[in-house]
């Protein structure tokens, strides 16, 4: 949620960085709102300091035997409008928070404006892709061989984008898991946890994936429960509504989970394979950080996740996205893209966003400055640490051999307990 105090004293300079991202602000819808909204605040400040003076007055006739019927008479019509006031004023602030809850963040001044993926700035690329000496095929056409990623069970145990795990693959999965998390706690300093899978609409909203994305998710039926798309959700909002101390600062979680997502608009996107799935495994990372550190911090946290791909051996590519591709409560994404040589593209596997302020406003995310002082609000930052199975998907793809093998990287062996090469049954 944006500084309702920015919108009040620039508006316009708030609209034009909104204008950038492809969501115009409506200034005068908001002026109009909140001058509705403060004029009915200064009525009731008026009234009810009214009524108190008048209360004493009528305390004092009473007591010296004047007659302080009209003085009551009055103050009954002041203490009906009053709650008529106070209702009026309860509606008023709902309505400007309904708004205001869906505007999205304002982009940082260093990210590039554009309208789509075609604006995106490539910052640097890590590995050459491989060279094949044949067509490399798509990971799902290699587990035609393989046999360790059952869609057609998925289907009919769930429904479409939903897949069994079999033998290797879930064994590979768990791998990764692993993998991640030791790297991202022993190394990397986050803090593991292991949070709900469902979520109330409160820690929802403290994302800004409620109101504006309700078609994204799955709520459970009779409920106000929802399923998370992502560990950054509860990791987000664990110290939601707390006041920390600055000496707590900086925090870093991490978190594997399933995330599920509805995939709305996405229909004929990816209908084949991994890439597009209502339900998947990630590891998340989220950080707590000071204001003024925050950047600093985006650029650790993108490190983070570039040193897994490089572990692994997997060429990838890092982009900062642009104004107009960004995520909703994102100042500023990089976006990690891993090479697949199936599909001949760079394809995300890892987002990692700076939301400044934005979800701890709504999250009511706040710390003490050494010293003391106000309160003030923290920078919230999120991003993947991997996605399990697309990274499954690039080790597939960037693995296969001639005879349909798969080589894996040494990084990962001691998870799969020495295995270094998946192959079709029957072969060794």
């Amino acid at each position: 949620m944006l500084d309702l105090k920015l919108l009040q004293r620039e508006p316009g300079t708030a609209a034009e960085a909104l204008v950038k991202r492809g969501s115009p602000l409506d200034v005068a819808d908001f002026k109009s709102m909140d001058e509705r909204r403060r004029a009915l605040i200064g009525e009731a400040e008026a009234l009810k300091k009214e009524r108190n003076a008048v209360s004493a007055d009528v305390a004092k006739r009473k007591k010296s035997g004047e007659d302080a019927a009209p003085l009551i008479e009055r103050m009954a019509t002041v203490n009906s409008r009053i709650k008529i006031l106070d209702k009026e004023l309860e509606d008023a602030q709902d309505a400007l928070t309904d708004w205001m809850l869906g505007v999205p963040n304002i982009p940082h001044a260093s990210v590039p404006v554009g309208r789509s993926e075609d604006d995106n700035v490539e910052l640097h690329r890590w590995g050459a892709p491989r060279d094949f000496s044949f067509p490399p095929k798509e990971h799902w056409e290699l587990d035609e061989r393989l046999g360790g990623l059952d869609f057609e069970r998925g289907a009919k145990l769930a429904g479409s984008r939903f897949v069994l795990y079999k033998g290797w693959a879930a064994r590979l999965e768990r791998a990764l898991v692993n993998f991640f998390l030791d790297i991202q706690t022993r190394e990397h300093g986050y803090m593991e946890m292991l949070t709900p899978l469902m979520v109330n609409r409160e820690t929802m909203t403290g994302t800004g994936n409620l109101p504006k994305f309700a078609e994204d998710l799955f709520k459970i039926d009779g409920w106000d429960y929802f399923l998370i798309p992502t560990a950054e959700v509860p990791l987000t909002n664990i110290h939601s509504g707390e006041i920390l101390d600055e000496s707590d600062l900086p925090l870093a979680f991490t978190a594997q989970t399933p995330c599920f997502r509805s995939e709305a608009g996405s229909y004929g996107k990816d209908t084949r394979g991994l890439i597009r799935m209502h339900q998947f495994t990630k590891v998340e990372m989220v950080r707590y950080s000071l204001p003024g550190a925050s950047y600093e911090a985006l650029d650790l946290m993108r490190t983070h996740a570039e040193a897994l791909l490089r572990r692994l051996e997997l060429p990838y590519r890092v982009i900062t996205l642009c104004t107009g591709d960004m995520g909703f409560a994102s100042a500023k994404t990089y976006d990690l893209e891993v090479w697949l040589p199936g599909q001949n593209r760079y394809r995300e596997i890892s987002s990692c966003s700076n939301c400044e302020d934005f979800q701890a406003r709504r999250a009511n995310l706040r710390y003490r400055p050494r010293g003391g002082g106000k309160p003030e609000f923290l920078h919230t930052l999120n991003g993947s640490g991997l996605a399990v199975g697309r990274t499954l998907v690039a080790l597939l793809e960037n693995g296969q051999q001639e005879d349909g093998s798969v080589l894996l990287p040494e990084a990962l062996r001691p998870y799969m307990d020495g295995v270094s090469r998946i192959a079709p049954p029957g072969r060794d």
